[in-house]
């Protein structure tokens, strides 16, 4: 379960800020306009976008925030991503490539049993306000370079993706509650989106960008409790930031 939270907002309608996106009757909203649900069965998942681009903002989510079309394009993509209802969560950042930026964490809840607010603040990624993880980068190589949106799906992933394990059928069907659907957010008005970087905008001031020591402890403790995989450990998937 996800919130996508404004704080000077009170439970607006997903209407407001997100559209429909595939799923058919696997996409469904509440009678009151306040929650929507993404179902999971053997036939198919389902999925919602926001209604605009954005070039800068705080997302609270459980959402990808992309603005590819494939993870397997070159596209800018950040990641929330649960395999089932195990407590796994993992995050990923794609840098106009195919990813591979991975860091898994064991959670200390079941996600499945209560909402939980799930932020990316660029940066950081944080869980119930605590970050788990920070992406570097520089005003020289600002991030990103074009407008984003933000999506929430439910899939079943294809059978060579080992890393998930495969869907438990007869639990099925499996149901992923969002609620709270606003944000803070720079919209984008077209490719060009350097007005988005203004620090005119609170989430690109010194505060927001960067950890304080008691974040920077914060995220110390969990990483050390609850990381389970970290691609700048492995060989094969380390890049150039890992080093800073």
């Amino acid at each position: 379960m996800g919130r996508l939270v404004d704080k000077n907002q009170l439970s607006p309608s997903p209407n407001d800020y997100y559209t429909y996106l595939w799923g058919g009757d696997n996409f469904m909203i509440n009678p009151q306009r306040t929650e929507v649900m993404l179902k999971l069965n053997n036939y198919s998942g389902a999925g919602f976008k926001s209604k605009q681009n954005y070039g800068s903002g705080s997302e609270y989510s459980l959402t990808s925030l992309r603005n590819g079309e494939s993870a397997n394009s070159n596209h800018f993509e950040l990641d929330f991503e649960f395999f089932g209802t195990n407590g796994t969560v993992q995050t990923n950042v794609f840098m106009n490539d195919t990813g591979h930026r991975e860091q898994a964490f064991k959670l200390p809840f079941n996600p499945a049993w209560d909402f939980h607010t799930y932020e990316i603040r660029w940066n950081p990624f944080s869980i119930d306000t605590i970050p788990i993880r920070v992406h570097y980068h520089t005003p020289q190589k600002p991030y990103p370079i074009g407008p984003m949106h933000v999506e929430a799906s439910i899939w079943n992933p294809p059978p060579e993706w080992i890393w998930p394990g495969p869907v438990n059928w007869a639990n099925a069907p499996f149901i992923a509650h969002y609620t709270d659907f606003a944000f803070n957010a720079c919209a984008a008005p077209s490719d060009d989106i350097k007005e988005c970087y203004s620090t005119n905008y609170y989430w690109n001031t010194e505060k927001y960008t960067k950890l304080s020591d008691v974040e920077k402890r914060q995220m110390k403790v969990a990483r050390a409790t609850y990381m389970i995989y970290d691609y700048c450990s492995n060989p094969s998937t380390w890049q150039p930031e890992c080093s800073l």
